[in-house]
């Protein structure tokens, strides 16, 4: 049995893709995965599962999503190996020891190709590559960057979701209680 992370993008916001989590848990229960546990509002979910292919897992849920609410969701599949890199290894942490609750992590649903990219002009947030994510530090606040996820997805060609670093830290503290 294997345990997974995975983050639905875009529910929640703003009353758009609503999706209580009791009903999200229910889906995932009925789609034979267990030890099935939601944090916040915004589509965390831990739980367990014989399947190995987390493309093939992310499919499965996204199908059952669209079948069950009416709408496409997109899901994000991590490992909690994943997570403690994450965490380990943020270089706004590691290397600068800036303010948590300015940092994020905005979440790849693949690993882009190589290139270089460019901020936006006059953004005072800054970005890290990862390698299927970007650590995000906005010292304005998130509302007021322009780091936001229609940024990556737009210059990488990727979908792409975000979690603030205290979501990141909660969800990884779940799979290990």
């Amino acid at each position: 049995m294997n345990t997974y992370i995975s983050m639905l993008r875009g529910i929640n916001v703003s009353g758009q893709k609503k999706i209580r989590m009791i009903e999200l848990r229910s889906l995932y229960e009925a789609l034979g995965l267990s030890n099935v546990q939601s944090y916040l509002q915004s589509g965390n979910v831990v739980f367990d599962s014989d399947i190995q292919d987390t493309a093939k897992l992310a499919g499965i849920i996204e199908k059952q999503i669209e079948l069950s609410f009416g709408y496409a969701v997109s899901v994000f599949m991590r490992e909690p190996a994943d997570f403690q890199r994450i965490i380990e290894n943020n270089p706004f942490l590691t290397a600068r020891s800036e303010d948590p609750t300015k940092l994020y992590v905005t979440f790849l649903r693949e690993r882009p190709s190589e290139g270089t990219l460019e901020p936006p002009a006059n953004e005072t947030g800054q970005f890290m590559m990862g390698e299927r994510e970007i650590f995000v530090f906005v010292p304005d606040g998130y509302g007021r960057t322009k780091l936001s996820n229609n940024f990556f997805e737009r210059k990488l060609k990727i979908t792409a979701t975000t979690r603030n670093w205290k979501t990141v830290n909660a969800l990884y503290q779940m799979v290990n209680d």
